[in-house]
């Protein structure tokens, strides 16, 4: 029988392989469109108390996904993130619970406070002797509140794009 691995104390990289950041918005007040940033990287600062860890995370901003090229290129613009000025997203923590992380969220060249519900799923060391870390994390934030109010009016609920997103992360972290 072996010993269950446990989160120690240290430094832990996220492992982009292993993780995705996703988010959903309403299209129309119809149905949501999902999306995902493909290039990300951050770090997880374990302390002794869990309860004093931090995390720190970047998204490139060019790299999203939304399964439409030219819905891409267009989120891409100054109508919404503005890459060429604002290339990246930035999260630094302010706290951690057992059930929560709050922290700075950085968009657009606007800094807002977000809390995010988290649940920590476990370690397990893989075929290759590596230990890893899992992690979700979900939460909604208002688009406009980071100056992206690009927008029309038409559809169910009165405009074409919906002020809140929902934010999906599933994260697994390596010892760095």
């Amino acid at each position: 029988m072996t010993t269950p691995a446990l989160l120690t104390a240290g430094t832990w990289n996220i492992e982009p392989s292993h993780s995705s950041v996703g988010f959903t918005v309403r299209h129309l007040g119809l149905s949501k469109v999902r999306g995902q940033f493909n290039s990300f990287s951050g770090a997880l600062t374990i302390a002794e108390d869990k309860t004093a860890s931090a995390v720190s995370a970047t998204v490139e901003l060019s790299s999203i996904d939304t399964n439409n090229a030219d819905r891409d290129g267009h989120l891409q613009s100054t109508d919404f993130f503005g890459v060429e000025n604002n290339p990246q997203m930035v999260f630094t923590s302010t706290g951690v619970t057992e059930t929560q992380l709050s922290g700075d969220l950085s968009i657009n060249g606007v800094t807002q406070p977000v809390t995010f519900d988290l649940e920590f799923h476990g370690v397990a060391v893989d075929g290759y002797e590596t230990t890893r870390a899992g992690f979700s994390a979900s939460g909604e934030i208002s688009r406009s509140e980071f100056g992206i109010d690009f927008n029309m009016p038409i559809g169910l609920d009165g405009m074409l794009i919906g002020d809140k997103i929902s934010i999906e992360l599933e994260i697994q972290a390596v010892p760095a």
